[in-house]
């Protein structure tokens, strides 16, 4: 698997990111896991936006998932597509309101409503049972944040990449994550007694989850704008003994 930071800011971009969106690819196949503010942009730069198989949206916070209303733009009015958009739909995996939310994010006013449900480029599903999409298996985990939220465990030729998508400490973490090759652990704030609960993981917190669960490498991501990256890897490798990374938008990190 090859793992590709299209954005990795976390609530809002910074100026040298986008939020949160991450492109996966193994076998030739390729999915995304959530797509923040200025990630179909990014996205462009790496691969066609058309080639993707699958797209998994952790919750419906902004910084996760309002890019969508570009990429529906791209599948529904690029004037060469490199195929049909309505025999290949996109399937989009989410919480239960996603296309009806989605629906809204794309057309706001009742008449737009009325004339779309973006099932013409879209198959919308729910999380049941894991997802199987090409070589991926793809098995989502409820977390704890301020809305509905999932994380996922993305399988794909006998690697493991665990993604926290947002979420405070929680027991389904260390399930999430057990034994993978690689966690995408949020790591927001700092580590502090004063945090709320139910809302973000500090460096600190990332790293004891990594530890518990057994992983092999912890990549640190979705760090608000005004957030110490140093600060995060200091608190993150104080906590778990194997490979700690801040993640950067851009880059690629095989898995």
């Amino acid at each position: 698997m090859k793992l590709t930071i299209l954005g990795c800011s976390g609530s809002l971009p910074r100026p040298d990111s986008p939020a949160s969106g991450y492109l996966v690819e193994a076998g030739g196949a390729r999915i995304a896991l959530d797509l923040g503010n200025g990630t179909v942009g990014a996205l462009q730069r790496h691969s066609d936006p058309f080639s993707l198989d699958g797209l998994f949206l952790s919750h419906l916070h902004p910084d996760h998932c309002s890019d969508f209303g570009a990429l529906t733009v791209l599948r529904r009015y690029h004037p060469d597509p490199p195929h049909d958009t309505t025999r290949r739909k996109l399937p989009v995996f989410g919480p239960p309101e996603t296309q009806d939310r989605l629906t809204r994010l794309y057309a706001p006013n009742t008449a737009e409503l009325a004339e779309t449900d973006l099932a013409d480029v879209y198959d919308f599903a729910g999380f049941g049972s894991p997802a199987e999409i090409g070589p991926f298996r793809v098995a989502a985990f409820p977390v704890d944040h301020l809305c509905p939220a999932w994380g996922f465990r993305v399988s794909a030729g006998g690697r493991v990449l665990a993604y926290t998508g947002d979420t405070g400490p929680c027991a389904a973490l260390e399930e999430l994550a057990r034994g993978a090759d690689a966690l995408l652990a949020e790591a927001s704030w700092s580590d502090s007694p004063d945090r709320p609960d139910g809302v973000h993981l500090s460096g600190r917190q990332a790293a004891r989850v990594a530890k518990r669960a057994g992983v092999r490498q912890l990549l640190l991501t979705h760090l608000q704008p005004w957030t110490d990256p140093q600060e995060i890897l200091r608190e993150a490798t104080e906590e778990f003994d194997g490979p700690v990374e801040v993640v950067e938008a851009g880059r690629d990190y095989p898995i």
